[in-house]
């Protein structure tokens, strides 16, 4: 009897819990956006942009964004660390790509390091939301024409949005990050990790 009333209080209470991945070459501006997201979904008061140094390896946050946990794994961008983006494929439930849209000159670099990300089969459903980070800036190009340039409907068939953000005074992070929740909850992705954490529980007991 104990067992089913706290089967029942778990699922009534308990939080699921999503991995994503923050991926992007560096000086996107992936840190910063992290240290904002702490500021917008919790009582942290994250790293001001200034105190922020180049990652390497991997900076984590955990939040709570409407009814789910949230584990982010920020990775470093520099060419040399892309090669550990791919460890942490297999259970990330989405990615958030960033891209420094005030550096045309980076373009073609971010769009070949993302076709690469997203042709890996350990990522296979997995959703995309695409950031057009630093709109702070005068010169960032739209998110519509980034969206136009990386041209991604011929490479993949999956969810994505495309948003104009900035990591500096957290435009248009909020929502997105929402909107990433609700895509979360219910995509195949998500329904892959669950049926192979199922089998794993299985196999254990």
């Amino acid at each position: 009897m104990f067992s089913l009333f706290y089967g029942l209080w778990k699922y009534i209470f308990s939080k699921t819990e999503f991995h994503v991945l923050i991926l992007g070459i560096d000086k996107a501006g992936k840190t910063t956006l992290l240290e904002k997201l702490k500021s917008l979904f919790s009582n942290l008061e994250g790293l001001s942009p200034d105190r922020i140094v180049p990652t390497v390896g991997l900076n984590i946050g955990r939040l709570e964004v409407l009814n789910a946990k949230l584990v982010f794994w920020d990775l470093g961008g520099q060419p040399g660390l892309r090669s550990i983006w791919e460890k942490y494929y297999e259970e990330a439930h989405a990615v958030i790509y960033v891209i420094d849209a005030a550096c045309p000159s980076k373009f073609e670099d971010s769009k070949s390091a993302m076709e690469k990300v997203l042709r890996h089969e350990d990522l296979q459903g997995a959703p995309l939301l695409v950031f057009a980070n630093k709109q702070d800036l005068p010169e960032a190009v739209s998110a519509e024409e980034l969206s136009r340039y990386l041209d991604l409907k011929k490479l993949d068939e999956r969810v994505c949005m495309f948003e104009a953000v900035s990591g500096y005074d957290g435009m248009g992070i909020k929502e997105s990050v929402e909107w990433l929740v609700d895509i979360m909850e219910r995509s195949k992705r998500t329904e892959i990790l669950r049926a192979r954490a199922g089998g794993a529980a299985l196999n254990s007991a």
